[in-house]
């Protein structure tokens, strides 16, 4: 099940957490990996930490860029010959600002990552995938793209964007091949959002003791579910949004 032999997957914020997690999982499948980071360095430590690093390669990426995305994903075809999935998981968080306090220029930087990321590397993809009768594309959102106080009002706003972005490119292209979903996680233990890297969060500890799971979400968690709704096990699946986070909107209470 799920496999990914022979298959070419493209991932974005490869250099940590969710992203080196995919990375691993789905060379484990069999699957051709494109480990993106626009930290050159930590990319290439996801690839070197493999099993098998001849099956992966680091490349350079800046997903806000649109010569940057696209430059990359020719890289990508070049090497391959193909793309069948796209993992738009690059993200950064803000300084939960209101939005009175936010500046415009953190505001434009945390959309441009966030939500202009995944649409200029949907963009440079989607010709490929056309011209191959079949894609997926997957884009990570959060649980801040249904509801508020799990960032400030650029990262609650961009991941609500993320949601529209899947449901619009279902639209768009799922009669012609190309499956888009989103996976929306919780608190996730990766160094962008573990307390001690990120002094801007609220109290996590206390929220996640809140939550129905009463623990942190593991990158790894969230590698399986991308390698399912990557897979042709999945393929009736489109437009849907994933949440992974332990019950943390079911609570129906903000953990905070």
């Amino acid at each position: 099940m799920n496999d990914y032999e022979n298959k070419v997957v493209i991932i974005t914020g490869a250099g940590s957490g969710m992203g080196r997690a995919m990375v691993g999982e789905f060379v484990s499948r069999g699957a051709r990996v494109a480990a993106m980071d626009i930290n050159l360095e930590r990319a290439k430590e996801t690839v070197d930490g493999l099993s098998d690093p001849s099956m992966a390669f680091a490349l350079q990426v800046d997903v806000s860029d649109q010569d940057s995305a696209k430059r990359g994903v020719d890289a990508v075809i070049s090497r391959w010959g193909r793309v069948d999935l796209l993992c738009n998981n690059a993200g950064i968080l803000d300084g939960h600002a209101t939005a009175h306090e936010v500046s415009l220029a953190e505001w434009n930087r945390v959309l441009a990552v966030n939500l202009t990321g995944p649409f200029l590397m949907a963009r440079a993809v989607i010709p490929q995938m056309l011209s191959q009768g079949k894609g997926a594309i997957i884009n990570t959102s959060s649980t801040s793209g249904f509801s508020a106080a799990g960032g400030g009002s650029a990262y609650t706003a961009s991941k609500h964007g993320v949601i529209g972005l899947t449901r619009q490119l279902t639209f768009e292209y799922g009669a012609r091949g190309i499956r888009v979903n989103s996976i929306c996680p919780g608190a996730t233990a990766t160094p962008l959002a573990l307390p001690e890297h990120n002094a801007a969060s609220p109290d996590m500890d206390l929220a996640i003791s809140k939550v129905p799971a009463r623990r942190w979400c593991q990158p790894g968690e969230i590698a399986k579910l991308a390698a399912f709704l990557g897979s042709d096990d999945a393929d009736y699946v489109h437009g849907s949004d994933y949440v992974m986070d332990g019950g943390w909107l079911a609570a129906a209470r903000d953990p905070f």
